[in-house]
């Protein structure tokens, strides 16, 4: 699916398919974080079951008030121990689909919000 970028002077999804998606036109085909600050990290983890609670530790100093974690094709929701340090730090975390996870993060962005997003790849059908 193509998506358009309501900033053109922010990350956004600009696309997303089996497998991969598109950060301002680059395609990746692994576990990535983005931010609405900018900031492109690639996360240590490509699947939800292999999760623990040293992923989060990378919040600890990015600036986001809300982590959205997209968990694949399917929706998965994650244990609060996992992310323990969001809690601590106020960090509000949504769960949803990789696809879901990319239009939200569009949308939060170009809202102004503070937010990051942790993208899995979706499987290949």
């Amino acid at each position: 699916m193509k998506l358009q970028p309501d900033r053109a002077d922010k990350l956004s999804v600009t696309a997303h398919g089996p497998g991969w998606f598109a950060v301002n036109g680059e395609r990746y085909e692994h576990s990535l974080v983005i931010t609405s600050d900018g900031e492109k990290i690639k996360w240590p983890c490509e699947k939800f079951d292999e999760l623990r609670p040293v992923h989060f530790e990378l919040f600890r100093n990015l600036n986001a008030e809300i982590v959205i974690l997209g968990t694949g094709t399917n929706h998965f929701f994650p244990q609060p121990a996992l992310y323990q340090i969001l809690i601590v730090k106020g960090i509000g975390l949504e769960s949803m689909s990789t696809a879901a996870a990319c239009r939200t993060f569009n949308i939060l962005s170009a809202e102004h919000r503070q937010v990051a997003a942790v993208l899995l790849p979706s499987a290949a059908q």
